[in-house]
């Protein structure tokens, strides 16, 4: 019994190693298209200011080596609602955020262009989908204690 247990366990170990090495390595070298942040809980009271809804943002953070057009991908929370890139394209290794409030876009950042607070407070979902509507990425936080999640 003890020889089997030995030979058992080498062989998950060599087994465990070996998956480690086939699974681990190539997504971390093809990086990824993801939400790396969300800051959900603009300081201060909610007065729906601009300056105030620009500080309710979510990051999309470009992590492989090349440029990604964003042109028709979308960003949506729970209750639906829904910010669709225009013409955009992320640079390799490059983020930007999505304010909820209105300005000018720039290479790193982006703006709804809307009145209202979009993040809830306490708890949502940031769900990321391609231009064929294919889901890309999420992420969800559920604490009324923080202003912030990273993903």
């Amino acid at each position: 019994m003890f020889r089997f247990r030995g030979v058992a366990a080498a062989c998950l170990a060599t087994a465990g190693a070996a998956a480690v090495v086939v699974t681990g390595s190539p997504a971390q070298a093809a990086g990824t298209l993801h939400i790396s942040e969300i800051y959900y809980n603009s300081p201060g009271t909610d007065t729906r200011s601009n300056t105030s809804l620009n500080y309710e943002w979510v990051q999309v953070t470009n992590s492989t080596t090349k440029a990604v057009s964003l042109t028709g991908w979308t960003l949506t929370d729970s209750s639906r609602h829904v910010y669709t890139f225009g013409s955009f394209s992320l640079g390799a290794g490059k983020s930007v955020r999505v304010h909820t409030g209105k300005g000018t876009n720039t290479a790193a950042n982006r703006y709804q262009g809307r009145a209202a607070y979009v993040w809830n407070n306490d708890r949502d979902t940031a769900t990321l989908r391609r231009s064929t509507g294919s889901w890309a990425d999420a992420c969800s936080y559920n604490d009324a204690t923080r202003s912030y999640v990273y993903c």
